[in-house]
């Protein structure tokens, strides 16, 4: 059993040694990015096993207490466990931004690809509203969503989701308006293939690897775009364990020398974009090398 699991790791190891020798610094790029979004991930699923104190006791310990051996990372302005707050925040962020994402996937692509399939009055008046949300910044568009929507989770998930479904019909649309006048496509129309058979057998497998780089990218972005509307205090309840919060209650305390209230949630909303943000790069030089050049 030794030596099979020992073999086992060594075929590994070695298939890792064959990408990167292949594929470069990017293969790297991506292992990285992948161990960065793994160990977050792990944090949060198993969030009830790691957090030594409950996230929300407000006598955890002494108030604004600096990190130390009892309290890892202090204690905040309510005496809670910042490190309890850390890794149950994890469970937030993460669940809103994949989700939005998730949604602005499966409401951006099936529009981009229909409205750039079928053309005519569909696909101007899709390509004017989608054009027309395209052209706000991200981040206003999202506070505009949320404070319209008010608190709660799904809530802001949604805000953040109505920034992405433009990118990705945009997406789709162009690359249907190439794919469409390719020669297979017009022989499967040509042999009786149905509009709906050819969008999922012979357009949408040519843009899902393009797509799959752009979601890592937005699930990036979109992990940025959370942690500002919380920050601003848009989007979630109080009772909601959340790092954009827990950073804008920090800034408070920093003019007293009381640092660790901002730098540990701060540290790991740039810690887990730059990891997705290094996935997709990643997959984006192995998939389609072209694709960064846009």
């Amino acid at each position: 059993m030794k030596y099979s699991a020992a073999a086992g790791i060594g075929k590994v190891f070695s298939k890792f040694m064959i990408m990167g020798k292949k594929y470069g610094a990017e293969w790297w790029i991506l292992v990285i990015g992948v161990c960065i979004i793994a160990a977050i991930v792990l944090m949060a699923i198993f969030a009830g096993a790691i957090a030594p104190f409950d996230p929300q006791d407000q006598n955890a310990g002494p108030q604004l207490a600096p990190p130390g051996a009892t309290h890892l990372l202090g204690t905040d302005n309510l005496q809670r466990d910042v490190f309890s707050r850390i890794v149950f925040g994890a469970q937030t962020i993460l669940g809103i931004s994949v989700l939005a994402a998730i949604i602005s996937f499966g409401v951006g692509v099936p529009l981009g690809l229909i409205s750039g399939y079928s053309g005519g009055a569909f696909d101007k008046a899709a390509s004017l509203v989608m054009d027309s949300v395209y052209s706000f910044p991200g981040l206003i568009l999202a506070i505009a969503f949320a404070a319209m929507l008010g608190p709660g989770i799904m809530n802001i998930t949604v805000a953040v989701a109505v920034v992405y479904i433009p990118t990705y019909f945009r997406l789709a649309r162009g690359q249907t308006l190439t794919i469409k006048e390719e020669l297979y496509v017009e022989a499967a129309k040509a042999l009786g293939a149905t509009n709906t058979t050819t969008l999922l057998q012979y357009i949408f497998p040519n843009i899902i690897a393009t797509t799959v780089v752009v979601f890592t990218m937005n699930i990036a972005d979109a992990i940025m775009i959370e942690a500002g509307l919380t920050y601003l205090g848009l989007g979630l309840p109080p009772d909601v364990i959340d790092w954009g919060m827990d950073l804008s209650m920090g800034r408070r305390y920093l003019p007293s020398g009381v640092w660790w209230l901002i730098t540990f949630p701060g540290a790991m909303i740039s810690i887990l974009a730059i990891g997705f943000t290094m996935l997709g790069e990643g997959l984006a030089e192995i998939l389609n090398p072209r694709l960064l050049e846009h």
